[in-house]
């Protein structure tokens, strides 16, 4: 296997990232989509427990964030945990975190256009997609400052979208504790339904590593990224744990589980149902929120591993002016199109969160293994963090599992057959 080139033979990324740049990204990609669809197959899974489910996902986050955060400031390069795990675990472990990460993402990517398209013009939803696609990917071949300054407008859109719909929802005069039901619906799922919840609202959660993935673009990344990935991280949580007992106080876990659009349907029951329509509104500019940063995030993990030939090498390109990575975003976006074009949303979610626990479970194995002074958290942190990642990804549907170890076992027989051409 080839080492890494040096930094005089090829071009590198621009460092123009700050701390608010990193936490607006990162947060943009977590309340995404996933706060408008999320919490129904949670529900689907344990009932009012979704919300015992929605504590655990973010525990197991915040303990993947930190184990990030460490390994991030250690390797300030693009790539994520897959060069984390290739430079503390060996190379096979790094190309099993990047290729879970680039396709999971890339599924999640045909997810949240879908989503975007449905709730704007559902009769039209894969055209509008496709074109979201396209037009995303064009923002971010002109370089990461705009597609940082575009993540702020998405966010606060956002923002202001579901702070109107939570006030449909809290002050419609729905709200009741009686339609949560008794105690006993808490665990209606039992143990393993609450574990199912909280694999699939880890979904939602998984946008922090975005920063991380962009750390060669972020300025001083040994101080900003420790730093914006737990503020991104306990906003989002905040935000989802506002919205899901929301939900909850005003559908009940019944009705919540069997709805398309939570949101919409909880803010259509009370007195000020007229600020229904920013629910839609707001699903529509929070997907597109994610997929900005998921493209970004792809991009560079497809960078890293093409320049240590995981990858076809020509994908390592950067471009000479906007100092992007042109070819690997180009063929994202053909591989998200022709996704759209064919791929039913249903278990996209599942599908993602199993192949991004894999990638935080690679992670956390891999802060493990740094050295008491690079650590800088206790070691049983990284050691829960990868236990968590295992219990979650194993309790997902059935067949978010089988079809994940499918594709896990495609890539690594794939890499299998291109080492040894390699090598004769």
């Amino acid at each position: 296997m080839n080492e890494q080139p040096t930094a005089g033979s090829r071009l590198n990324l621009a460092r123009r990232l700050g701390t608010v740049d990193a936490v607006v990204i990162g947060l943009g990609s977590m309340i995404g989509a996933g706060v408008f669809a999320a919490f129904a197959p949670a529900a689907v899974a344990a009932g009012a427990g979704l919300l015992l489910g929605l504590v655990i996902a973010g525990v197991v986050a915040y303990f993947n964030a930190q184990s990030s955060a460490v390994l991030a400031a250690r390797y300030p390069e693009s790539g994520g945990t897959y060069v984390y795990g290739r430079e503390r675990l060996g190379h096979w472990w790094g190309f099993t975190a990047g290729w879970g990460f680039v396709v999971g993402k890339t599924a999640s990517c045909a997810a949240m256009a879908l989503t975007f398209a449905a709730y704007l013009a559902p009769d039209h939803a894969k055209p509008l997609a496709v074109a979201a696609v396209v037009v995303f990917t064009v923002v971010n071949y002109f370089g990461v400052t705009k597609t940082a300054r575009l993540a702020r407008i998405l966010l606060a859109l956002t923002l202001a979208a579901l702070a109107a719909v939570l006030v449909a929802v809290y002050g419609g005069g729905e709200v009741s504790p009686t339609h949560v039901g008794e105690v006993a619906g808490w665990t209606a799922g039992g143990i393993p339904g609450v574990l199912q919840a909280a694999g699939l609202l880890f979904f939602a959660f998984a946008g922090y590593a975005r920063i991380a993935t962009m750390g060669e673009e972020v300025r001083e990344p040994e101080r900003t990224i420790p730093r914006a990935i737990p503020i991104a991280l306990v906003c989002a949580l905040v935000i989802y744990a506002v919205v899901g007992l929301g939900l909850l106080l005003t559908l009940g876990p019944t009705a919540l589980a069997g709805s398309r659009a939570p949101l919409a349907d909880a803010a259509v029951r009370g007195e000020l149902s007229w600020l229904t329509p920013a629910a839609r509104l707001g699903a529509a500019v929070a997907s597109l929120g994610a997929l900005l940063a998921l493209i970004t995030g792809i991009g560079r993990t497809t960078l890293a591993m093409a320049r240590r030939h995981d990858l076809p090498g020509w994908l390592a390109a950067v471009h000479p002016r906007h100092h992007v990575p042109h070819r690997a975003e180009i063929v994202l976006a053909v591989v998200v199109c022709a996704l759209v074009l064919t791929l039913d949303i249903r278990g996209a979610i599942g599908f993602s969160s199993f192949a991004v626990l894999v990638y935080y479970a690679i992670t956390n194995a891999s802060a493990y293994t740094l050295p008491a002074q690079e650590r800088r958290v206790p070691r049983w942190l990284p050691v829960l963090g990868l236990v968590g990642c295992v219990t979650l990804a194993v309790t997902l549907p059935w067949t978010s599992v089988v079809s994940g170890l499918a594709v896990f076992a495609i890539g690594l027989l794939g890499r299998l057959l291109h080492s040894t051409l390699r090598a004769q």
